[in-house]
Parts: C-alpha cells; sequence; structure tokens
C-alpha cells in the first residue's frame, strides 16, 4: 500500500512538471548590448539626417550665390568692391608703376588671343617667354598685392597664383614639334588657356579699380 501511494505520488510530481509554463531564458548580456547598440545607432543617424541642408553647403558655394560668378573657380576670393584698399600706398610711385605693368601684362594676353584668331599655327612662345619674364612679373603683382590689407590679400594671393599657374600652362599648351600641324583641338585648348589667363588679370585687377 505504502508502495503504491509513493509510485502515485512519483506520477502526480511528474505530470505537474510536464504541464508547468515553461520559463522564458534570460536575455544575455551580449544580446542586450547588441540591441542598446543598434538603438543608439538609429539615434544617430536620425539626428543626422535632422540637421538642415543650409548648414551643409560649403562656404565657396554660398560665396559665389552672392557675389555671382566673380571668384567661384577660385576659393577664398571675395567681391573687390569689398576689399579694403590703402589709397596712399595705391597712388605711391612703385605701386603705380607695378599697377601698370599688370596692366600691360593683360593687355598682351588679348593680343596673343587676337593673334591665335587670325592664325591657329601661330608660336606663342617666343612673345612669352620675352614679355612675360616671371620673376619680373611676380614682383609687379606682389607690388600691386602690398596696397591691400591682409584680409583682401587672402583672396589677390590666390589670384596671383593662378595667374603665374595659367601662364604656365599656356606655355605648356602652345608647345609644337616642328612640321606638325596644330589640330583643332589643340587650338581650343590654348584659347581656353588665353581666356583664363585674362580673367585672372582682370579679376586681380578688379580690385585696384
Amino acid at each position: 500500500m505504502k508502495f503504491s501511494a509513493i509510485i502515485s505520488l512519483a506520477l502526480l510530481s511528474s505530470s505537474a512538471t510536464a504541464f508547468a509554463p515553461a520559463s522564458k531564458p534570460v536575455a544575455s548580456s551580449t544580446a542586450l548590448n547588441a540591441e542598446s547598440s543598434r538603438q543608439d545607432f538609429l539615434k544617430t543617424m536620425f539626428a543626422v539626417a535632422s540637421v538642415p541642408l543650409i548648414q551643409v553647403v560649403a562656404p565657396e558655394s554660398a560665396s559665389a550665390a552672392k557675389y555671382g560668378g566673380f571668384g567661384a573657380g577660385s576659393p577664398n576670393v571675395f567681391d573687390p568692391k569689398e576689399a579694403i584698399v590703402d589709397e596712399d600706398i595705391l597712388k605711391s610711385g612703385a605701386v603705380q608703376d607695378a599697377l601698370g605693368k599688370v596692366k600691360g601684362y593683360s593687355n598682351l594676353v588679348k593680343e596673343m588671343s587676337a593673334a591665335l584668331d587670325q592664325n591657329p599655327q601661330v608660336d606663342l612662345g617666343p612673345t612669352i617667354r620675352k614679355q612675360f619674364d616671371f620673376v619680373q612679373l611676380r614682383s609687379s603683382l606682389n607690388t600691386l598685392n602690398t596696397a591691400f590689407d591682409e584680409d583682401t590679400q587672402r583672396g589677390t594671393d590666390r589670384l596671383i597664383r593662378l595667374v603665374m599657374q595659367d601662364l604656365t600652362e599656356l606655355e605648356t599648351s602652345n608647345r609644337q614639334k616642328d612640321g606638325i600641324v596644330r589640330s583643332e583641338r589643340r587650338m581650343d585648348i590654348m584659347k581656353g588657356k588665353l581666356a583664363k589667363l585674362g580673367t585672372s588679370f582682370d579679376d586681380f585687377l578688379a580690385f585696384a579699380n
């Protein structure tokens, strides 16, 4: 009798265990950390996406919009109307002499453009080497640049570098092997270099007018 009672209790205990609701597994610390990291990532992405587009517009684009086409391809160059010029320095003999020379260089660029239009095969090399001495050109540009304040020079310094670079590119594009006819494509490249150099001179001179 006692043995039967023990068997009955054992069976009841097994049945109760079988029908008891299964306990939920405790989430591991790794899973919790992963979920937390995912939530943080989503919050960060939402914050970035919420930043107004106007805040990420490049300063150069804003300047180009404000001043039109002037200096659009030259960061740190602003409107000449905003420039601060020391009139006493500008009127000095040395600066006026430099101003006259820079204007002369600018006119030479226009003359070379006209010569190329008349004769697509013209060799501009001799004119460039004779009339555009790099040392003298840079000296004239730098002397004229002394008439501007430091903030203005941040823009005009870049224009000076552009003039020197454009002149170098023009001289390179002008080179042609003897007996080889300059193609229309090469002529267009030279015209583009001349136009670019002329614009750099005009932009720089605009600060002194």
